[in-house]
């Protein structure tokens, strides 16, 4: 589809449920559709069941993480539509506490990518009939794929040979981190390197 046709296409969705596609765009030839997170069960009937849309195909739901903002996640869904021969996105923004419904009853294919969601960003999906861990473990701490989230994460699991079990302890680190000066190799650090008081004056 040209942008033209998308474009028109997002209108038609937007008028077509005021409240809840709350506004549309135009970028890269792909449509987006920003709508209102309570209600994407409601935007998803319609996009699979009118005659002018026909989004038979999920493809994937994720999520955005921006800290800053005060609604800080962008929970992303994908639908392709075989009759048009176009995708569309839809983007709900939801903070830590949003329940956002889940489209399992729509789609049912959306069930481990909502539990994706849910470890990895902690986008909570309510409706959904097994929300649990997918990727992490079951005592797991934290969310790691949101931007806050530490490198070395809270805890470390290892295997204990006098224990017999695996065990989690808190994250050490056992050496200070090394300071890097990003310069040419051939130009050599401007400060004195573990070994060099054994080198020849």
């Amino acid at each position: 589809m040209d942008d033209g046709r998308l474009d028109a296409l997002g209108q038609t969705i937007v008028s077509a449920l005021p409240g809840a596609a709350i506004g549309h765009s135009v970028a890269f030839n792909q449509l987006t559709v920003n709508v209102e997170p309570g209600r994407i069960v409601e935007v998803v009937k319609y996009l699979r069941d009118d005659p002018g849309c026909r989004f038979i195909n999920f493809t994937d739901i994720t999520a955005v993480d921006y800290p800053e903002r005060a609604k800080r996640f962008e929970v992303v869904y994908h639908f392709l539509s075989p009759t048009l021969n176009t995708r569309i996105r839809l983007k709900a923004e939801a903070d830590e506490t949003t329940q956002v419904p889940s489209i399992i009853d729509v789609f049912p294919g959306a069930d481990w990518f909502e539990r994706e969601a849910y470890d990895l960003y902690g986008v909570i999906f309510v409706g959904h009939p097994d929300m649990r861990r997918l990727l992490t473990d079951y005592g797991f701490d934290g969310h790691p794929l949101r931007k806050d989230f530490p490198t070395t994460g809270f805890v470390e699991v290892r295997y204990d040979d006098q224990e017999k079990r695996v065990i989690y302890e808190p994250v050490r680190l056992n050496q200070e981190f090394r300071k890097f000066d990003f310069l040419s190799p051939w130009e050599g650090a401007d400060y004195p390197l573990p070994g060099d008081e054994k080198a020849n004056k």
